[in-house]
């Protein structure tokens, strides 16, 4: 099979949850222990930091792998979901894995994945462990996919693990409260593992320390010892000030991740990368700088309140649930602008009238579908959105409507593209 064959391939036999939604999970590691077993056991063959939590993994996980790598380590990263190519899942220093190695990975393993039936998703954190064992990486940041306990990614034992925050997202699988979701996130606790909370917060607190207690663990909230301060933008930049205990380290600290809402990743970033000194890992000062001010070169994040053009601005951030879009609202008042266009698509499965409430009133709507089955119909969402008191027009694609957007909107609007990844996918 060609590369395109092999994707085809994956896409039609493989159940994929970004497409088709709560139909493509399995609720426990079966799959993924066999695809372990018949690998070799590769997640056992390089260190690794797992990441967790409902919103800031994906960044937090760049920033670590891009520090990781001005430090000098050659580092695996692994993500999900994917923007524009499939291969964005697994990189080393930055590098996409190569086609071929994709090919020849599913070609070598075709009739065991025939009898072991894995999903799209532990198939893929499959090959990305024999990718990262067979190049012999130092150390691979590991995002969890979904929740964290059941999630195929959960077989590591890493150096330190990270959560990074817990809010409402994927409550048909995960639980209809924050404390049934902590208890998810907080299944990638392993016993003697340093684990770090980046945000505490009243109903999760208590949940991690009992989790960390049972476990051994050491438990540390990010926020407890580190404080970003004097939040400034300079040159689509966030720049701040850090302190840790109540003294500022880091003066003029610049992140090329440039929404504010970076703020609260950046101080549990830092105290992950403190525990990994501790494991004896080099990290300095200049390779902390150097790693946040160029992470999506290092990386190639894609999506994070990303500048697509200038006059009208327009810009597109990843932000789905109800506390991502709080974070991006709050972005879009620190960014001076006359009008708000937003063009703005779902997928099917969100509580959709809660994510519309928190909108505002006062701008032009552009809504629209992603090019994926789970996406929200557009007239669907316009009348829900017309229910919630937003004004707007609906139209049948994500460019359609970015067309409209940039077309109507003056030299001084601003133009968000958000919603739903999927949406975004189409326009970075």
């Amino acid at each position: 099979m060609t590369y395109q064959q092999t994707l085809d391939h994956l896409y039609s036999q493989l159940p994929m949850f970004h497409r088709i939604g709560s139909a493509a999970y399995k609720a426990n590691l079966d799959n993924t222990i066999a695809i372990c077993k018949l690998l070799g056991n590769p997640e056992n063959k390089f260190r690794s930091v797992h990441i967790a939590g409902t919103n800031g993994k994906g960044s937090s996980s760049h920033m670590i792998a891009s520090v990781l790598q001005a430090a000098g380590y050659k580092t695996g990263l692994y993500t999900s979901p994917h923007l524009k190519d499939f291969r964005e899942r697994i990189r080393i220093n930055g590098k996409m894995i190569p086609k071929k190695n994709v090919v020849a990975f599913v070609a070598r393993h075709k009739k065991d994945f025939e009898r072991i039936k894995p999903s799209f998703f532990e198939m893929t954190v499959g090959l990305a462990f024999d990718h990262f064992a067979n190049e012999k990486v130092d150390i691979a940041v590991i995002e969890v996919g979904l929740g964290g306990r059941l999630d195929s990614t959960n077989v590591i034992t890493p150096l330190v693990s990270l959560i990074t925050n817990i809010s409402l997202d994927h409550q048909q699988l995960l639980g209809d409260t924050i404390e049934k979701i902590t208890a998810e996130k907080a299944g990638i606790i392993k016993s003697a593992v340093p684990v770090v909370i980046g945000e505490t917060q009243k109903q999760s607190e208590k949940i991690f320390k009992k989790k960390a207690q049972q476990m051994r663990a050491p438990l540390y909230f990010a926020d407890k010892h580190y404080k970003a301060a004097k939040l400034r933008t300079a040159g689509h930049r966030l720049v701040m000030d850090v302190s840790h205990e109540g003294n500022i380290i880091y003066k003029d600290l610049e992140s090329e991740l440039a929404g504010n809402y970076q703020a609260k990743n950046i101080p549990a970033v830092l105290m992950t990368l403190d525990l990994l000194k501790s494991k004896k890992l080099k990290i300095s000062a200049a390779a902390v700088r150097l790693g946040l001010t160029n992470t999506v070169k290092r990386t190639g994040l894609l999506g994070r309140w990303q500048v697509l053009s200038q006059k009208p601005l327009t810009v597109a951030d990843t932000g789905h649930n109800e506390a991502g879009i709080k974070e991006v609202l709050r972005q879009v008042k620190l960014t001076p602008h006359a009008k708000l266009h937003f063009v703005f698509g779902a997928v099917n499965d969100k509580d959709i009238a809660k994510i519309l409430n928190l909108l505002p009133r006062n701008a032009t709507y552009y809504f629209c579908r992603a090019l994926i089955p789970r996406a929200l119909d557009e007239k669907l969402l316009a009348g829900a959105a017309k229910k919630a008191g937003l004004k707007g027009k609906h139209f049948s694609s994500v460019k359609l409507a970015l067309a409209a957007a940039q077309r109507v909107a003056t030299a001084k609007d601003l133009v968000l593209v958000g919603g739903s990844t999927f949406v975004v996918a189409e326009v970075v």
